[in-house]
């Protein structure tokens, strides 16, 4: 039913100005609108929705990711511009943080201003 419908993506934020700041400035994408409940941005033809919340307690496991076409790249370029990337115990990930899963999906978490955990990967 919904097969053909383009998706819309959502996190939740509870300081607009930062959220804009890093989706914007660090990140790199397209700033929409702000629409007072929430900040739109172009995740590479999909609304990304910021929604602007009184409070929030970041959820434990990844809300949104990205497939670059070079990881590596992407990560030096993010660190460069601030990003830290994430290392979880029990995890083997190289010098830049990448995890090689056993398949040979390599990914790297990161967060955002409000603690929103965030990927990249590759297939």
């Amino acid at each position: 039913m919904l097969g053909a419908a383009p998706p819309v993506t959502f996190v939740a934020t509870a300081d607009g100005d930062a959220a804009r700041a890093f989706y914007e400035g660090v990140l790199g994408l397209t700033f929409v609108e702000d629409q007072g409940f929430a900040l739109v941005f172009d995740l590479a033809g999909t609304p990304l929705r910021v929604t602007r919340v009184e409070s929030f307690t970041p959820l434990p496991f990844t809300v949104l990711g990205w497939q670059p076409a070079d990881i590596d790249a992407s990560v030096r370029a993010l660190t460069e511009g601030g990003v830290t990337f994430e290392r979880f115990d029990g995890l083997e990930q190289d010098d830049l943080g990448i995890w090689s899963a056993p398949e040979g999906t390599r990914v790297a978490w990161f967060r955002d201003p409000d603690g929103n955990t965030l990927s990249l990967s590759t297939s």
